[in-house]
């Protein structure tokens, strides 16, 4: 199964970074992708698109000023086969495509995503008061996948702060 595309240009608003693709994903070429992942529908509820988008249409999402890739590019079952190298390798390679780009707010799709970027271990949700890469915003967010056990509310109030901290940027 090869990688699927990122999805990504200079001065997003916002880069979601994921953990990395699904089998699914991999099989479809096509972000959050599993049936069971609640990415869309959380972006729909925290006010950042209009409508529920198909994992078909997901770039798309440049045209709203948001970008998608993941830490590590490997489709598996789950997050739990990705290896310590392959970690290592990803944290430097995403770091490298933030600097370039410069996304005005990097969405982690997951706390351990973040922990996994960051060398962190305790990690609070939302922004976090020093970033990464200079000049770039980072934002801890829940996994979307359905395997979370916190209510999709919860997790979308999370999401809903990225439209207001956006709107402050502007």
């Amino acid at each position: 199964m090869k990688p699927i595309k990122d999805h990504v240009k200079e001065n997003l608003d916002i880069l979601f970074v994921g953990f990395n693709p699904s089998l699914r994903s991999g099989e479809t070429g096509h972000h959050f992708a599993n049936p069971h992942n609640r990415f869309w529908t959380i972006l729909q509820r925290a006010g950042l698109t209009k409508r529920k988008f198909h994992p078909t249409e997901d770039a798309q999402l440049l045209d709203l000023g948001y970008g998608l890739t993941n830490i590590v590019e490997r489709p598996t079952k789950n997050a739990q086969e990705i290896t310590k190298e392959e970690y290592d390798k990803g944290k430097e390679t995403l770091k490298k495509k933030i600097a370039f780009y410069q996304p005005r707010i990097v969405c982690f799709v997951g706390k351990g995503v973040y922990q996994q970027y960051s060398g962190q271990k305790d990690v609070p949700w939302g922004l976090q008061e020093k970033a990464i890469v200079p000049g770039v915003i980072d934002f801890v967010a829940p996994s979307s996948s359905g395997l979370v056990r916190m209510k999709l509310d919860e997790i979308t109030a999370i999401y809903r702060e990225l439209p207001e901290l956006i709107h402050t940027l502007k």
